[in-house]
C-alpha cells in the first residue's frame, strides 16, 4: 500500500535537474537583487522631512529634489563624523535644521527668514555643497 513518493512520475531525472537548476538560478537572481538593494539602502543615510518641515518647504517655495537630498545626506554624514547632534545646514538661499542621529529635517527657512533669525539649539553648522 505504501508507495514511494520519491520519484515524480512522467519526469525524467534530467528534466528534474534542469527544473531545479532553473528555480535555483531564479531564486539566486532575486536574492542578489534584494541583497544589493538593501546594501545600497544601508550605505546611504536616509534623510526625511518632518511634517512641519514639509509644510514649511512648500510654503516657502523650497524645492526638495534628489540633488538637495544628496546635499543634506552629505551634511548629516559630515556632522556625524564630528559628533554633532543638531545642525544648521545652509547655503545662500535656504537653511535646514536637522536632527543628525535620526536624519530628520526639523524645519526649513528661506533667505529672507534667515536674515532676521537667531539659530538656537544647534551644535554645528554645515555649508551645503
Amino acid at each position: 500500500m505504501a508507495e514511494r513518493i520519491n520519484s515524480i512520475q512522467g519526469v525524467s531525472p534530467v528534466e528534474r535537474v534542469q527544473r531545479v537548476s532553473q528555480i535555483n538560478r531564479a531564486a539566486s537572481g532575486q536574492f542578489g537583487a534584494l541583497l544589493n538593494r538593501e546594501i545600497r539602502t544601508a550605505a546611504e543615510p536616509a534623510i526625511s522631512f518632518s511634517k512641519h518641515a514639509q509644510s514649511r518647504a512648500e510654503e516657502r517655495g523650497i524645492q526638495v529634489d534628489d540633488t538637495l537630498m544628496g546635499q543634506l545626506a552629505d551634511s548629516v554624514e559630515r556632522a556625524q563624523a564630528k559628533g554633532a547632534t543638531n545642525i544648521l545646514a545652509f547655503d545662500a538661499t535656504r537653511a535646514f535644521i536637522i536632527n543628525v542621529p535620526h536624519g530628520r529635517v526639523i524645519t526649513t527657512m528661506s533667505q529672507e527668514e534667515m536674515e532676521e533669525n537667531i539659530f538656537t539649539n544647534i551644535d554645528g553648522a554645515v555649508l551645503l555643497k
